[in-house]
């Protein structure tokens, strides 16, 4: 058996990463060899492993695929991997394809863990494919239709995909973030922009990504009577307090949470993860979703900007480019 260099990343400790090597073997008959081009960094979900803030509970659960090592550490993890199939089953060689993979440059993945990408989205911007998928589920889940009033609290990847994708659908759309330079993400996606002290107040629907306590009761605030929140942050081990009483239960107020391992119950029976990362793929055939990649960094640079990029809260995507 042959036998290609790879490096990985790895987080080694709160706080800490470094670059690793590792050999790659030749693939098997149902596997391919991919050359990666660029991977993304999920800053929300990578700075909570990064940080050591995986409760026991979700060890399992929240291993991403083809994740080495344990929660905590060390552990290589990530989960947005864009790259060309260079061996493996005649039709994929050549292929540009999108895997749920960690940072690393060359990997062996099953075949049919490869999505190959559209003609019609580039290289670059498929790595917000993994927020993308979720940013879909969050829509499904909140069952987003024409005309309803959206506030979408948390200008982040996640956040911002979601208002574009409930935009798309037919609905009012409103971005709301302390951050008042995340106006101009709003712009970029037709969305209007408030900070939270001047929120919409009666909104079918809100979408809650920010992560923090006080963008859950700003959240809590935007929705009108029988209105739906939708929970899409992930907390890691932090409590979190929810202002349940003022008027939370006379405004018969729904709060829903959204995660991405699992279908909406309604659309199982027809849909799969794989059609639902097809979907997603073709969804970032829009340029103006180019306005989500705040930086691209050499991979032989990681272990050093790596942490800088999780601790900077200007991050959006950041990028890693491998070649």
């Amino acid at each position: 058996m042959t036998f290609v260099r790879a490096t990985a990343l790895w987080m080694t400790g709160p706080g800490t990463v470094e670059l690793r090597s590792a050999e790659v073997p030749t693939p098997e008959a149902d596997e391919v060899l991919v050359r990666v081009l660029y991977s993304g960094v999920s800053r929300g979900t990578e700075s909570l492993v990064f940080a050591g803030r995986v409760p026991a509970s979700e060890h399992q659960r929240m291993r991403a695929p083809f994740q080495e090592g344990e929660f905590g550490f060390p552990v290589k993890y990530g989960y947005s991997s864009v790259g060309v199939v260079e061996n493996g089953p005649a039709e994929l060689i050549g292929r540009v394809i999108f895997c749920l993979h960690p940072h690393q440059d060359r990997c062996i993945v099953p075949a049919a863990a490869v999505v190959p990408i559209p003609e019609n989205v580039p290289e670059g911007r498929a790595v917000l494919a993994a927020n993308m998928e979720t940013a879909l589920n969050v829509i499904w889940d909140a069952d987003v239709s024409a005309g309803d009033s959206v506030a979408v609290v948390g200008c982040g990847v996640v956040g911002a995909l979601a208002a574009h994708l409930a935009k798309r659908e037919g609905a009012e759309v409103t971005i709301v973030d302390v951050n008042t330079d995340r106006e101009r993400i709003a712009s970029a996606l037709d969305c209007a922009f408030a900070v939270p002290e001047e929120a919409p107040r009666d909104c079918d629907i809100v979408v809650h990504t920010s992560a923090t306590a006080a963008g859950l009761a700003t959240a809590l605030d935007c929705g009108a009577f029988e209105g739906t929140i939708i929970e899409a942050s992930w907390y890691g081990d932090q409590l979190v307090p929810v202002p349940l009483g003022g008027a939370f239960h006379s405004r018969r107020l729904k709060l829903i949470s959204s995660q991405v391992g699992h279908l909406p119950p309604e659309k199982r029976a027809e849909w799969t993860h794989r059609r639902r990362m097809e979907l997603a793929l073709s969804l970032l055939a829009d340029e103006r979703l180019d306005v989500l990649i705040s930086g691209e960094t050499d991979f032989a640079n990681a272990a050093t900007d790596y942490p800088a990029r999780l601790g900077d809260p200007n991050t959006l995507c950041h990028r890693f480019r491998y070649f």
